[in-house]
Formats: structure tokens, sequence, C-alpha cells
């Protein structure tokens, strides 16, 4: 777990062919956001869902269509709306009068590879809970059966600030099911020039498929079996432990948070080309990880202080390498 380079010849080596396609695809179709556009590619080689918030207008919906297009997956849309039912999600068993009086089931959009679920904070905590079995489970429950989603199935959700009118908060176990948020920066004046030119001009065009279902599989496979010492592992789960004492928190991250550090450090190491995992990658996972895992006290948000914030002070406060080992 060293931040000095290893073995110069294993640590020369380049990112896989195949998620420098896929990096430059989306970067070409959403100006501007490199790292947003690393930290969505890190996830969805971890296998974990995203959460993207930003203001409207960002380009949050762009991105997700256009990480559909390009790794050629099947692709679902659901439009989250106040009066938005479950069933209008996962589906519903239907009567067929004509088919010998039995019960057919309908599937609904989420049987797709990647869901986009577009402003998921206006719907009703209900409509959003509908989410949890598929999120965590890859499967939806109806009439007591069971029916899997397609895989990979990765939920990749954008939803304006909570202080918006018109929207609800997502419930704290849904959050947790979620390995990273992402929040999208407004764009600098040159950038926003960049964007102008790309879109008042001719029709913008989803870009072309350059990942192939199977190099997807390999790529989840060939992160999990990217190593980590033990004592990342021990950084991550210290990190998680440590946010529950943390100045400023009501409520700490969940196991799942120490998982989603430890995956996309791994995920990170592949993004670059290297060999095994460093202290800084886990550090660079910790806010897209763990901002939507940390519950702020009353204390904090008087003071001022976000999340983010918060996971700054958590990566200051505790040191890479145990006390004593």
């Amino acid at each position: 777990m060293s931040e000095s380079p290893g073995d110069p010849a294993s640590d020369a080596a380049s990112a896989p062919p195949a998620v420098d396609a896929l990096r430059t695809a989306l970067r070409t179709a959403v100006l501007g956001q490199e790292a947003l556009v690393d930290d969505l590619i890190v996830a969805a080689l971890a296998g974990g869902h995203v959460l993207v918030e930003g203001a409207p207008g960002l380009g949050k919906t762009r991105l997700v269509r256009a990480f559909a297009a390009a790794t050629d997956l099947t692709f679902g849309r659901v439009q989250f709306t106040p009066d938005l039912m479950p069933a209008d999600v996962t589906g519903s068993s239907v009567f067929l009068e004509d088919g010998g009086g039995r019960f057919e089931f309908r599937p609904g959009p989420i049987f797709c590879n990647v869901l986009l679920a577009d402003e998921i904070n206006r719907a009703t905590p209900k409509t959003q809970s509908a989410l949890l079995e598929a999120m965590q489970e890859h499967a939806v429950t109806a009439s007591g059966e069971r029916h899997a989603l397609p895989e990979p199935f990765l939920v990749l959700a954008t939803q304006n600030a909570v202080e918006m009118e018109g929207t609800y908060p997502l419930p704290e176990a849904q959050l947790d099911r979620f390995l990273f948020k992402l929040i999208v920066p407004r764009p600098d004046p040159a950038t926003l020039v960049d964007v102008l030119d790309a879109t008042t001009g001719d029709v913008e065009a989803d870009p072309a498929a350059v990942l192939a279902h199977a190099d997807l599989a390999d790529l989840q496979a060939r992160l999990r079996a990217v190593p980590i010492a033990r004592a990342g592992l021990d950084y991550a789960a210290r990190l998680v432990d440590a946010s529950h004492d943390l100045p400023g928190v009501r409520l700490g991250a969940s196991p799942r948070g120490a998982q989603a550090l430890v995956l996309a450090g791994k995920g990170y190491a592949l993004l670059e080309g290297r060999p095994h995992v460093r202290y800084a990658d886990l550090r660079r996972a910790a806010a897209p990880a763990l901002r939507h895992r940390l519950l702020p006290s009353f204390e904090a948000e008087v003071e001022g202080r976000d999340v983010d914030d918060l996971v700054r002070d958590l990566v200051a406060r505790v040191p890479e390498v145990a006390p004593g080992a």
C-alpha cells in the first residue's frame, strides 16, 4: 500500500483499451466533466448503482444516455413523478380472460441492463422504495413470484437538489444501495462556450457502442481481481468505523460504505492501469462513496458544513497506517 511507485515494469501498464475507448466516448458526449466521467466508469465496472445530483440543465441525463449507448446495453428510462406508482417501474400481474383465466406478469421498464431513473427524488418514498429489491438482489417480486433482472443491471439515477420545490429525500436504505453519489459541477465559462458550440449546431447523436456486453463482464471480473493489501482493507474499515464518532455526524456509514471504498479503489487502479490499489485510490473514493451515507448533525447544518466537508474531516482524522501497526 505504499504511495511510492512499485515495480517500474508492472506500474507501466496502461488502462485496458476498452476502458480508454469508453472514457473517450463519454468525454466527447459530455464536455468538461472528466472527473465525473471517470467516477461513473469506475462505479459501472464495480457493478454499482450511481446517484447523480445537480441543478437542472447540467447534463445529468445526457451522461447516463451516453453511457448506455457507448456500452451497447439495453436501456430503460423512467421519469419519476409524484403520481408514479411502484408497478409503473417494476411491472405487474394482469389477468388474462382469454388465456385460461390466469395471471401473467408484464415486466416494467426496470427489466433492462441500464435503468435511467430520471429525477428520482420527485417520486414519493413508496415508489422510490420499489427499487430496493431490484438494486440489492437484481430481481423483482410480484404476486409472490420472483423475476430475475438481466445482467448486468445498473441503476443510474439523477436527482435535483433536495432543497428544490417538489422533491422528496430518498430513504436511507435506498441511498445505501448506491455505490456512488456524484455531484455535477457547474461548467466554467470556457467549457460553457464549448458546450454551446457542440449543442447549438447539428443535432447531437448518442456515441457509437465501444464496449460490448461481454467486454463489460470481463472488465468487471478484472476489477474484482485487482489486489489490495490487508493494510488497505484495514484503512477502509477504519474510515467507516471513525465516521460514527466524527463530530458533526449523526449517523455514520454502513459496511456497504467500506465495500464501496474497496471496490472503487480497485476501479481507480484499473482505470489508471496500475496493478494494485494505493491509499490514494481509497482517499479518492471517499467523497463519492461516503457522502450519501453520512447524516450531518443539526449543529453541522447550523454551522454551514456540508457532507463533503465532513468527508474531508474524516479523511484528515484517520491515518493510513493504524497507530501501533
